[in-house]
């Protein structure tokens, strides 16, 4: 099971999901915004498609995908932010990317710095851990709904690329382009999703023991806390016994 799998179960177990909705909530009307500025139809706008799809995975409200579609359009004034990518290292030379979008560049840039380093990371150059990881659709199911082969199949039928579980949380992946199609059809089949975004996963890992692990997660929790901070991606790999001691 990938590192990003189990950090996604621990942040289940926890109820972080719940708990940061309303932030969850605006990162992705964010990211709607941006979307729609190339076009308002998600049936012509892939990456519109796939943003209120996400939002919809987080049962948001279609009221506030409406109000960030003509935000996004200009029908409410032009929203302008940029979408900056920074990469570095965290403890135990783990990989890490930051995705973000932001309306001042300054405050992130320092923002995400200061986050870093005062938890024993540091920044990166361009590039220089970002070949390390592939963009792709990830759509996890509780384990405690559906069992791993009901939904290798149904994944597999409809487009995934591969299918895994832990006895707590199935993963799915799909190609980028995939995504969308491959989650609504899931939907229509009545497989209902814990989560499911297009995010960057490490091709190889690095393994820590729990002691530095729980280091990284503690980076990774404090930069999506913050606002501008769309995503962060790593290439850790827990250990199996893993248990963050603040479960």
């Amino acid at each position: 099971m990938s590192g990003h799998s189990k950090w996604a179960t621990i942040k289940h177990k926890k109820g972080i999901a719940d708990a940061k909705r309303g932030q969850a909530f605006t990162k992705v009307i964010k990211e709607i915004t941006v979307a729609a500025k190339n076009g308002a139809d998600p049936d012509t706008n892939a990456a519109l498609r796939t943003a209120i799809l996400k939002a919809k995975a987080a049962n948001m409200p279609k009221d506030n995908i409406e109000r960030a579609i003509k935000k996004g359009s200009g029908e409410m004034g032009d929203a302008i932010f940029y979408e900056l990518t920074y990469e570095g290292y965290a403890p135990g030379g783990v990989a890490i990317i930051i995705d973000t979008l932001t309306d001042n560049k300054n405050r992130t840039a320092a923002d995400v710095r200061s986050t870093l380093t005062k938890l024993g990371g540091s920044l990166g150059a361009t590039g220089s851990v970002s070949y390390q990881f592939q963009t792709k659709g990830v759509i996890t199911y509780d384990e405690g709904k559906y069992t791993e082969d009901e939904i290798l199949e149904a994944a597999l039928n409809v487009g995934a690329e591969d299918v895994s579980g832990d006895g707590e949380v199935i993963e799915v992946t799909t190609a980028p382009a995939d995504f969308a199609n491959v989650l609504e059809s899931m939907q229509a089949a009545g497989y209902e999703q814990m989560s499911a975004e297009v995010s960057k996963i490490a091709d190889t890992t690095i393994a820590l023991d729990s002691e530095k692990a729980r280091k990284v997660l503690r980076i990774v929790e404090k930069l999506e806390d913050l606002d501008d901070v769309q995503q962060v991606a790593t290439n850790l790999e827990l250990p199996d016994d893993f248990t963050d001691e603040d479960e």
